[in-house]
Formats: C-alpha cells, structure tokens, sequence
C-alpha cells in the first residue's frame, strides 16, 4: 500500500520518520503539500506522528486514481460548509445555545437524529422566512477546498450528490453554486411568511442519505467501491458504511472510527491528492 500523508506545512523530519516506520521504497511529492509515501507497511507509531506533526494520513492502494470512482456523495452541514445552518437560524431566535447543545448531541450519536430535528426545528416556529436568506447570505461559508473540490471530481467525471438532514433552502443554493448533480435534505414548512415548526415530508435523517446513496449507485450502475462519502457526525455513519471509500471530515469521533481517511488539517481539496 502507498500512504498519503498532506498538511498545510509538512515537516520534512516528520515525514521521513513516517516513511523510516513504514519501511517505505521511496518518497514522492504530489503536491507542496502532499506526499506519497510508496510501498509502505503499518506501523503502530505512524498515528502519533502525524498528529504530533498535524498531518493527515490515509492507506491508499497503488492503483487507484479518483477516475476508479463514479459517485460522490457529501453531507452539508460542517462538512461542505462552516456552520450548522439550524443553529444559526436558532440564533435568530435568541435560542442558539439549546438548539446547538441538541445538535451536538446528535451528532455525536447520543440522542435519535428524528428526535433531535424535530425538537429544534420546534423551536423556530413563528421565526420569519427571511431568516433563512439572512444565514445563507451573512454566516454560511464553504469550508477550505470545498470549490477545488468539485470542479476536480467534475472533471473527472463523476456523479456529485448534496444529501443533507438540514434544509433544502440551503441544498439548492450550494447545488447551484458548486454545481451538484442532485441535492436532498429536509423541507421546512412555511406559512404566510413564517416558519411553522415543522418540516414537511419524509425526514432525511442517516438511514435516508444511505439510501439516497445506494438508490443513485444502483441507478448509474456503479460497485459499492466506485463510491466516495464525505460527513462529519454520527448521522453519516450509515452513508460512509455503504460507500467504498469513507472521509471523516474534522468529524466526531463516532465517525473517525469507521473512516478510510480523516482530513482534519487539509481543506476537502485534499481528497484529490490521495488518488492523484
């Protein structure tokens, strides 16, 4: 197996002892940012250096190259973007602090996402519309990379899918904005100008990004390992399960558990270097 190791300012002792406790062939620069250490084997220790040395590290096989892949799928919130959207609508409420405690709870897989989502978006019943477009427009904000990103997966032909528990309000601008193929998440119900408390329609909680997921590899005719899932919290654990390759990105650690690859130092343009 080759090992990527990238950061935003590698340390050149730091990656030669990773490829010294590899017992690595060589060392091969994709990037100023982005190494490739070939022909490497695991070792207890590689861990402890690289986040000593705030390095991001993923197992890649020789072979592969992003154009093996045929389907990209990503959370939204915290993940593609900086914020969580309905604590910032919250805030609009003077109600940030206990929608947020919710959520991260949730996110951490303390509490049953259905559950959660519907409690806190409970709480923004009566709210103005225009709150909506006050977050999108003022506090919301693409995380480092996350342009580069898709217009590399574009150009290597690949299917892009948004699938989000937050809201549709925001799907659809960044499904404009960056492009996607398609865009799902959960509809909040408005009436005369104002948020009901409700969503309308089927909930997307983590069993329903899986099957957005499955229902669209199925429909390209794709193998599970064509596929590519991006997320940060415990309601993507179903997504990253079905896909071949599963990035936690500055994600919970119920996530970083059962990821290919965590990026925690690089932007989301570091997924490109690792199958460059």
């Amino acid at each position: 197996m080759n090992l990527v190791v990238q950061g935003e300012d590698v340390d050149s002792v730091a990656l030669k002892t990773v490829a010294k406790l590899a017992g690595a062939r060589a060392i091969e620069q994709i990037t100023p940012q982005a190494f490739r250490v070939i022909a490497a084997a695991d070792h207890p220790d590689i861990a402890g250096v690289c986040e000593k040395a705030q390095l991001d590290w993923a197992w890649i096989a020789p072979e592969c190259r992003l154009g093996d892949f045929g389907l990209f799928v990503t959370d939204m919130d915290s993940t593609l973007i900086n914020i969580e959207c309905i604590d910032e609508i919250a805030d609009m409420q003077g109600l940030k602090a206990e929608v947020a405690a919710i959520t991260e709870a949730a996110m951490r897989g303390e509490i049953d996402f259905t559950e959660s989502l519907t409690r806190r978006v409970s709480l923004l019943a009566g709210l103005p519309e225009s709150a909506l477009a006050e977050v999108y427009e003022q506090r919301l904000r693409l995380n480092p990379g996350a342009e580069r990103l898709m217009q590399g997966l574009k150009r290597a032909g690949i299917h892009t899918v948004l699938v989000s528990g937050g809201f549709t309000y925001f799907t659809e601008r960044l499904k404009e904005r960056l492009d996607f193929d398609e865009a799902h998440a959960n509809q909040l119900e408005v009436r005369e100008g104002r948020l009901t408390g409700r969503v309308s329609g089927p909930v997307v909680d983590g069993a329903a990004k899986a099957e957005h997921l499955r229902t669209t590899r199925e429909r390209l005719g794709l193998r599970p390992d064509q596929v590519i899932a991006a997320g940060d919290g415990a309601n993507d654990i179903p997504m990253l399960t079905e896909a071949g390759f599963g990035v936690a990105y500055h994600a919970k650690p119920v996530l970083r558990e059962i990821a290919d690859c965590r990026l925690d130092y690089v932007g989301l343009d570091g997924l490109l270097n690792l199958f460059a």
